[in-house]
């Protein structure tokens, strides 16, 4: 079975991928496993980013369970509102951690996309 997590961070890493803009700057992601915790270093150079394991400091951290982290990465949760329930902690360069919520793919709401399929096939 494939990990989300390894996966969002292979694509990042990817030549090609999606940057952060003109940013240079680093994140660091802990993700809790039960007793131990897994790292995630992403340095950003100009935008580009290159993915590591490396448990560092850096410019800023996010804190999470790896179960909440691989609900972000594919897509059935918002990083966001993930923060704001406190699933997810922050600390560190706020407008960062903001650039770096866009890397996600995009909340599935299955409710919002059968509305919106059902307000496109009503006649106007």
């Amino acid at each position: 079975m494939a990990d989300p997590t390894s996966d969002f961070f292979e694509r990042l890493g990817q030549p090609g991928a999606r940057r952060l803009g003109n940013v240079t700057a680093s994140i660091r992601i802990d993700l809790d496993r039960g007793k131990a915790t897994e790292h995630w270093l992403l340095a950003i150079d100009k935008g580009n980013i290159s993915v590591s394991r490396k448990n560092t400091k850096a410019d800023a951290a996010l804190h999470t369970d790896k179960e909440i982290f691989d609900r972000l990465a594919r897509g059935e949760a918002s990083p966001l509102a993930s923060m704001l329930r406190g699933l997810v902690q922050a600390e560190g360069d706020t407008e960062l951690i903001v650039l770096f919520q866009g890397l996600f793919p995009a909340p599935h709401n299955p409710l919002s996309r059968q509305a919106s399929a059902d307000m496109k096939s009503q006649p106007a």
